[in-house]
């Protein structure tokens, strides 16, 4: 298995608690169907679709940079992990204008139950994505002499683990927030 062990109770911990998240948004959306479709029509389906572009795309470039890593390629890792950093970044500054728009508009985490969801669970998963994009700045950092002992592939491999975690994390709020009908 890739990464250290601890990674992957972490990994599992965190996807438990995100599945009670997804578990109880579709409850209460079971609950009131019509008020969590009429919110839905809210949400700036572009902005989560560049998002899932860009978490996605950040994914391949990390996964590049680690086999890059196994095979000892120089520089391609660190230039592989500063890609996957700039889709990162490019991922808070999209959810930064979404939430914008959304308070320009009137809505807020107060709006109702749909938006408290919303609110709540993109935030955290904001949260993980700024915690993710500290641990790619770490590797990336660590990455650049481009050479990689047995130990900086298994924390390359951890972080990695980490972020698509992250990325799937994403594309199933995606999915539950935006194009659920």
């Amino acid at each position: 298995m890739p990464g250290e062990e601890g990674i992957w109770v972490f990994v599992f911990g965190d996807m438990m608690v995100f599945s009670l998240f997804f578990i109880t948004f579709l409850y209460y959306r079971g609950q009131a169907v019509e008020l969590f479709a009429a919110a839905q029509t809210h949400l700036n389906q572009a902005f989560g679709a560049l998002n899932t572009f860009l978490m996605l795309t950040s994914s391949w470039f990390v996964a590049l940079g680690v086999h890059a890593a196994r095979r000892n390629l120089g520089r391609v890792t660190p230039i592989c992990l500063m890609l996957a950093l700039a889709c990162g970044f490019g991922f808070v500054v999209v959810k930064v204008f979404e939430y914008s728009e959304k308070f320009r508009a009137g809505i807020t985490i107060n709006s109702n139950d749909f938006f408290m969801y919303y609110f709540m669970f993109t935030g955290i998963h904001l949260l993980h994505v700024l915690i993710g994009t500290g641990v790619l700045l770490f590797l990336t950092r660590q990455s650049w002499a481009g050479t990689f002992s047995q130990t900086q592939i298994r924390n390359l491999e951890s972080g990695a683990s980490f972020w698509h975690l992250v990325d799937l994390l994403w594309i199933v709020l995606f999915a539950l927030l935006y194009l659920i009908k």
